[in-house]
């Protein structure tokens, strides 16, 4: 590529831990392959319970099923690749690998919040409509919300994507980071990044905060709903609807405005790494555990499953 210090990269390189001892790598490793083999395993329970479950085919655990599909895939676009970079020091990631692990970053995280909003919105119509509730929310209307979550985040994956990678880049093809996140690599790009800078706030912002304040909006509603009814019971049962879906919000909306929404300042690439880490790694794990353990059709399909599956290893 003429011109300054331009070049064509072939390849980055992910500095990921490199930074730490060996030994300390490797018990990173080990604590990472165990997060991510109950992850997955986690996502996959969750998605066969409510597929099999008999009681489990409302719309909530339809939007659940999704959830846990996309939790999957997320973890996969990120996890295995910084597994190796622990393990083996596999470090380098071609151009096209990077660019296609921040396209499905972008696509699955912009889902994930769509699918947030959609969840939220379910349990306020089931909460503060529920004679309405059963028509509104079809099965073809599930669907059709849940089609629209996952196809949310390709218009901005691909814009995001197909802007950055099209920029040339420096002689340093060192990102700081375990992941091609879009900031990390923006640092190495040679020319004016203003307008994309510009976009990729309004866009996260967009992506982030629409979704939040749909399911901000959604909770002030039930909240309000739940508060006028008459009985402790009605109450409890209300809230429990609710209470692991908004702690799944909290951890996720969480993690990721600390990531991407603190100053300059205070947000040194050791630090975003370690906030990285929490809706990457441990996000995904959780979400599983919070709707197994705080939900008791979930617990009892469980434990049924489990049953007929040693039952039948008996005979």
């Amino acid at each position: 590529m003429a011109g300054g210090n331009w070049t064509t990269v072939g390849e980055f390189v992910l500095l990921s831990f490199s930074a730490l001892q060996p030994k300390l790598q490797t018990l990173l490793f080990l604590l990472f392959l165990t997060i991510e083999l109950i992850t997955l395993m986690g996502n996959a329970l969750i998605i066969l319970v409510t597929t099999v479950g008999s009681g489990l085919h409302s719309p909530m655990y339809f939007f659940l099923r999704n959830l846990s599909l996309l939790e999957i895939g997320f973890n996969l676009v990120i996890v295995p690749k910084m597994l190796g970079t622990l393990l083996a020091q596999d470090t380098h990631i071609s151009f096209l690998n990077c660019a296609v692990q921040m396209y499905f970053f972008f696509f699955l995280g912009a889902s994930e919040c769509f699918l947030l909003a959609t969840m939220a919105y379910d349990r306020y119509l089931a909460i503060c409509d529920p004679l309405h509730y059963p028509i509104i929310m079809s099965h073809k209307a599930c669907v059709q919300l849940a089609a629209a979550s996952w196809l949310s985040g390709l218009p901005v994956a691909t814009v995001q994507t197909t802007w950055l990678f099209s920029f040339p880049f420096c002689d340093s093809n060192q990102v700081n980071h375990f992941f091609c996140d879009s900031p990390p690599v923006l640092k190495l790009v040679c020319a004016d990044t203003a307008l994309f800078e510009i976009y990729a706030i309004i866009g996260t912002i967009l992506v982030v905060m629409a979704p939040c304040l749909l399911i901000l909006g959604s909770y002030v509603c039930i909240g309000s709903t739940i508060i006028r009814m008459p009985s402790a019971e009605g109450k409890r049962k209300a809230f429990s609807t609710c209470s692991s879906h908004l702690l799944v919000v909290s951890l996720f909306y969480g993690s990721a405005s600390l990531t991407y929404f603190r100053p300059k300042s205070n947000n040194s690439p050791e630090s975003k790494k370690l906030l990285s880490l929490s809706y990457t790694v441990l996000t995904p794990m959780l979400n599983p555990i919070i709707y197994s353990l705080r939900n008791k059709e979930v617990k009892t399909t469980l434990h049924h499953i489990l049953h007929r599956a040693l039952r039948s290893r008996k005979f």
